[in-house]
């Protein structure tokens, strides 16, 4: 049986040459990921969202391409299996990985039954992972290329800012004074490194308490690696409701408090983690940013679903989140 965007007939013969089963991998908020099975091996499958038109097939060529060149480093990533640019074939570009085996833990009641010292045990292999990730010789491994590494930050500011304006329905307090403080110190970046651009728990496989596969790679490119760990701690700090979209899991017993993962970033990376203000208040705006734009699409009934309902309550309190951590100069 066939699912929208996933037309088993035409990967026949690609993954085996006996019937195929699949299933949609739910969660997912951009591209979409199916498991393929023919009963004996698995595969997984991942394509642009429906309906979505590439001028050309960069996102999808993107994310097969830094995979693959990962795949002999000490970053756990899936095996790729090949990349089809025929939009013949599902109606958009698509690539093929291996099926790695882990849980992508979201909430705090997923974990809770772990026991903090498990818990404390994945969070830091969290960390030591984006540590491994931000060690990689990028032009060794082929992704000399792969981004523009000058003006990262003022470009990832502006970018989002942007964003912020097609999302704007109502007043938020303190949102254009947090995206001013940030232009007006923009700090120097360090050297640059393969950034995932969306690093956070939920976008990993865990398995035996260790990290076993960095998956959603979309937003990846060269970058300042900060970057990745302000958005690693932004998602640590903020809190949302067990019922809610926006995951949880760091408010669990035994996850590592800030200092913790900030102090062992630095001493796993060598990295100087003096200015990580500025990225942790960032990330905040960009959190806020892309909450009110779930909170907006829901607002004009375009996204349905368990937890939206309660989104546009949290925008705020990011904000306020951001502003806080921004210290004056």
């Amino acid at each position: 049986m066939s699912l929208p965007g996933l037309d088993l007939d035409k990967l026949r013969g690609r993954l085996g040459d006996g019937p195929l089963r699949a299933e949609l991998v739910e969660g997912g908020r951009s591209n979409l990921t199916y498991v393929v099975t023919d009963g004996t091996d698995k595969w997984v499958v991942r394509r642009p969202p429906l309906g979505h038109v590439l001028p050309t097939a960069h996102d999808m060529v993107r994310e097969y391409r830094v995979i693959t060149a990962l795949k002999d480093t000490a970053v756990p990533v899936p095996g790729t299996v090949f990349l089809c640019e025929d939009t013949e074939v599902l109606g958009a570009p698509f690539y093929v990985m291996e099926f790695m085996a882990g849980v992508p833990y979201r909430s705090r009641t997923e974990v809770a039954g772990l026991g903090p010292e498990r818990t404390r045990g994945i969070a830091m292999s969290l960390v030591d992972t984006l540590a491994d990730l931000h060690a990689v010789d990028y032009e060794t491994v082929g992704l000399a290329d792969f981004g523009r590494p000058a003006g990262y930050l003022e470009r990832q500011l502006r970018r989002w800012g942007k964003q912020l304006d097609a999302s704007r329905s109502r007043d938020l307090e303190g949102i254009d004074r947090l995206h001013d403080r940030l232009a007006a110190r923009i700090p120097t970046s360090a050297d640059a490194t393969i950034v995932h651009g969306d690093y956070r728990l939920d976008n990993t496989l865990v398995l035996n308490d260790k990290i076993n596969a960095v998956l959603d790679w979309e937003m990846s490119t060269l970058g300042d690696p900060l970057a990745d760990v302000g958005l690693m701690v932004a998602y640590a700090t903020r809190d949302a409701p067990d019922d809610s979209v926006i995951a949880n899991v760091s408010s669990a017993p035994g996850y590592p408090g800030v200092d913790e993962v900030i102090a062992r970033y630095a001493e796993r990376s060598g990295r100087d983690v003096s200015a990580l203000d500025w990225y942790i208040a960032f990330s905040f705006f960009k959190l806020a940013v892309i909450t009110e734009g779930i909170y907006f699409r829901f607002s004009q009934g375009k996204t349905v679903g368990k937890g939206f309902e309660m989104v546009g309550s949290l925008t705020e309190p990011v904000v306020a989140q951001g502003n806080a951590t921004l210290k004056e100069n």
